[in-house]
């Protein structure tokens, strides 16, 4: 059975080189120096990245993550995750907005111990600190230092950044596949990288150039009785 074409385990690790700047200019300078250095020129110990599902929060805190002395905290974790561990300097709370209670108080415990002991940490949700649906002593935590949006890229700066990794790939494209694929598929970088991977494998399998109809082509096959006549 033909991989899905959205299947997220076929992605790329994420990495602060992969990560698409758009808007974050500012935010992707400073989480690529996210150590001492912050301290020293912020005064800061943790930052609060928030914005809109698929905006790249995830991927940045992945990316960061990739480092020894980093550990990344899900939502959902066991609460032992939470414990300030010597070794780790960087602790990267995902999706606080979805923190369960008994993790909200880990979360406000490792903020305190984190912060007392030299570590740094970094937050991410689907709003600002201030309306962050978590308890009133941790939203206060989350509000003390450093707080960015991550802001969505526009639909040109995508196709952009698309064409561009296409190329660096020696894929050739089309005109018409990249505009269907934003408006047709999820909306993120990281799925809409994977759709250009699978479509280069579909393309080489069938020696045919990657154009519109081919696209339309391999989409009906994981979607049987899909209609793009009218796309």
């Amino acid at each position: 059975m033909r991989q899905l074409l959205l299947d997220l385990d076929a992605q790329k690790l994420p990495s602060l080189a992969t990560f698409v700047v758009g808007q974050n200019a500012e935010l992707a300078q400073l989480l690529g120096m996210f150590d001492q250095r912050i301290t020293s020129q912020y005064g800061e110990r943790s930052v609060y990245i928030w914005g809109e599902p698929g905006a790249g929060k995830t991927h940045l805190l992945h990316a960061l993550a990739a480092d020894a002395t980093a550990r990344y905290i899900p939502a959902d974790a066991p609460e032992s995750a939470f414990d300030f561990t010597e070794g780790v300097s960087l602790y990267l709370l995902d999706d606080c907005d979805q923190l369960p209670p008994l993790n909200q108080i880990a979360a406000f415990n490792l903020f305190n111990e984190a912060r007392a002991r030299g570590g740094f940490l970094i937050g991410a949700g689907n709003r600002p600190p201030m309306i962050l649906n978590v308890r009133d002593d941790l939203r206060t935590r989350f509000g003390w230092g450093l707080i960015y949006q991550v802001h969505g890229l526009t639909d040109e700066e995508k196709i952009d950044a698309l064409e561009r990794a296409a190329h660096a790939r020696g894929i050739q494209l089309s005109p018409g596949v990249l505009p269907y694929l934003i408006t047709h598929y999820r909306r993120d970088m990281s799925s809409l990288t994977d759709v250009l991977d699978q479509l280069d494998h579909y393309s080489l399998e069938t020696k045919r150039p990657i154009t519109l109809p081919l696209l339309r082509e391999l989409m009906l096959q994981q979607q049987p009785g899909l209609d793009t006549t009218n796309d």
